[in-house]
């Protein structure tokens, strides 16, 4: 195995033990839709943006293989395929792909990055992006319409844009202090 792969396969374990790290912090759990607030939302953001595309997905995927597997590594100790079938089951599987879209907007702006474009990528991959595939999935889930989950879920968005500035600033110091991701 060559140094490369070693090196990606210790960030893509130390992401997802990262991710199994903010699921300590307790949930606080929204009545009507009933997906909870966690600290887990910022790891995805700081997985794409400071591994990339590729391997910030794949530290999600480990991360869901092992919740899937029954390890209690959600916030509030959740884990087992059944979080998958509940209402937060849309976002779980989101994660893979927001880190991924955070990932590929961080590369792209990889030249020119600063905080500005770290945000624009936490906030579209890590908040719109995860959206539009986590509130289809309550509304199926919970049997309600998308409009009752779109509604359910706006009181989510500030702490998101909160993650999302913690994220990009910790993106761009990392960025700067040690480039995870290579300019193509």
């Amino acid at each position: 195995m060559t140094n490369e792969k070693t090196r990606d396969i210790v960030l893509i374990a130390l992401f997802a033990a990262i991710m199994a790290v903010l699921g300590v912090f307790p949930p606080i759990t929204l009545p009507l839709v009933g997906v909870p607030i966690t600290a887990q939302s910022l790891g995805v953001m700081l997985a794409g943006g400071i591994l990339g595309a590729r391997r910030g997905a794949l530290a999600m995927v480990l991360f869901l293989v092992l919740v899937a597997a029954g390890l209690p590594l959600l916030s509030g100790g959740r884990g087992g395929f059944a979080v998958f079938l509940g209402p937060s089951g849309g976002f779980l599987v989101g994660w893979i792909v927001a880190a991924f879209v955070v990932g590929l907007m961080v590369e792209r702006f990889w030249p020119r990055l600063g905080h500005v474009n770290a945000f624009a990528a936490c906030v579209f991959g890590g908040i719109v992006v995860l959206y539009a595939i986590g509130i289809p999935w309550i509304a199926f889930a919970a049997e309600i319409s998308i409009a009752q989950a779109f509604v359910g879920s706006m009181p989510f968005v500030p702490g998101d844009v909160i993650k999302a500035v913690i994220a990009a600033t910790v993106i761009v110091t990392v960025a700067r202090s040690y480039p995870v991701i290579v300019s193509r």
